[in-house]
């Protein structure tokens, strides 16, 4: 077997940057000699083994593999002093230079969300970077009897490691902070620092120098079959707001889509045309026109708790409170938590700022809306009487007993004299 002249490692023409940045590599030659020259390029460190010890480790430059450099060689194979002589040995080169881009990656994971007040799968993912310092360490640790070791390979080993620690640092940092989904991105960074300090005793062991670990991104799992559908639920909600329309309205639409596909296929038949007749014709009076448009009081039905013109109360509903968003029924004057005032849309019921312009949930217009002077109801724009109490409020009012038009505000008639009722 031929003796070994030279050994070197170009790490740049190895052909294994498929796998990522290459860690450590094993030259496939073992026949050296007393005369073998090492050239260890710049950021390597070569390492030698023979006979299951350590023989030597070289820095940077060209070495001559003799028994000046390796003491060892005497004890091991008995080896006269200069001269060729031949010995076997295992020459490791490890690469020092830093590389920060090996991806990492954590499994789906369940998180008590305090925006949705739900338990929310999601997922991390980023990037960490290690420098090899204690190189002896690190190839008895963790090389073995592979050729070769790369970032991926090192990834893959440390899966499962990896995994428990980082999702235990950052459930217990969102949880303690209170971060939700919508806004987790403002902490990435403060995220990132606490699982560098979780790890860097992790990777010592190793014989590595955790130089950088980052969290790029926390997301909903689009891979769960819940978070799908939580994903599919947020989408609806951000169309909705910025389409101007309730849920309620929404779930009419598709219906009278589904009717309106079943008459113009050919499909439904007879059913589907009542389906349709019953949604929107009728004079309003199906369920898409009781949804869509406002009742003859100005008070929708869609369950607001108000007084109509005929004295009966309507089913209260559960509305949003514009200020802290908790649920209470449209019945109070008062949000039950927080003790804002109710200021329900004339249209939908919601709840809106006081200062709002538009109704966040519907779209009516705000602005012109009038309150009644007698208990305060927000009125819809152009409204002659109030729904709650039967008050004239508009200038369109009429006298009973003359039928003269009367001003908003007239406590008596100007043409006989009678008191407005």
């Amino acid at each position: 077997m031929a003796l070994i002249d030279v050994v070197s490692w170009d790490d740049s023409s190895s052909g294994l940057r498929e796998s990522g940045p290459v860690f450590a590599f094993k030259y496939p030659q073992t026949n050296l000699s007393t005369m073998t020259q090492l050239i260890v390029r710049e950021s390597q460190e070569a390492v030698l083994f023979s006979k299951g010890q350590l023989l030597g480790k070289f820095g940077a430059g060209k070495h001559t593999l003799n028994t000046e450099n390796l003491p060892l060689l005497r004890s091991l194979y008995g080896l006269p002093f200069g001269g060729k002589n031949p010995f076997f040995s295992e020459v490791w080169f490890v690469n020092k230079v830093v590389p920060l881009n090996i991806d990492w990656k954590t499994t789906s994971m369940m998180y008590q969300d305090p925006d949705y007040r739900a338990m929310v799968p999601i997922r991390a993912v980023g990037r960490y970077g290690l420098k090899v310092q204690d190189a002896e360490r690190f190839l008895i640790k963790l090389v073995g009897a592979a050729g070769r070791l790369t970032a991926n390979e090192l990834t893959a080993h440390f899966e499962g490691a990896m995994n428990a620690r980082t999702k235990s640092v950052l459930l217990s940092y969102m949880q303690a902070q209170h971060i939700g989904i919508k806004s987790i991105s403002a902490y990435l960074d403060p995220l990132s620092q606490s699982l560098k300090a979780s790890m860097l005793a992790f990777w010592e062991d190793y014989g590595f120098n955790l130089e950088g670990f980052y969290v790029t991104s926390i997301e909903v799992d689009s891979e769960d079959a819940q978070g799908k559908l939580i994903l599919d639920a947020i989408a609806r909600q951000s169309a909705q707001v910025i389409g101007g329309y309730s849920w309620q309205q929404s779930k009419a639409f598709e219906v009278a889509e589904n009717a309106v596909s079943l008459v113009a296929g050919g499909q439904g038949g007879v059913l589907g045309a009542l389906m349709l007749t019953g949604m929107m014709g009728g004079g309003g009076g199906g369920a898409m026109g009781s949804l869509l448009q406002p009742s003859p009081t100005g008070v929708p039905a869609s369950g607001v708790s108000d007084q109509t013109g005929t004295g009966a109360t309507m089913p209260p509903r559960i509305v949003f409170c514009s200020n802290c968003s908790k649920k209470y029924p449209s019945s109070s004057k008062f949000c039950t938590h927080c003790g804002n005032a109710y200021h329900p849309c004339p249209q939908c019921g919601s709840d809106n700022d006081q200062d709002a312009r538009r109704c966040v949930s519907c779209g009516t217009s705000l602005i012109s809306a009038a309150h009644c002077p007698t208990c305060g109801l927000l009125l819809p724009a152009g409204s002659t009487t109030c729904p709650r109490c039967v008050r004239a409020v508009g200038g369109n009012a009429s006298c009973s007993k003359c039928g003269s038009r009367l001003a908003a505000g007239d406590a008596f008639c100007p043409e006989c004299g009678k008191k407005v009722d």
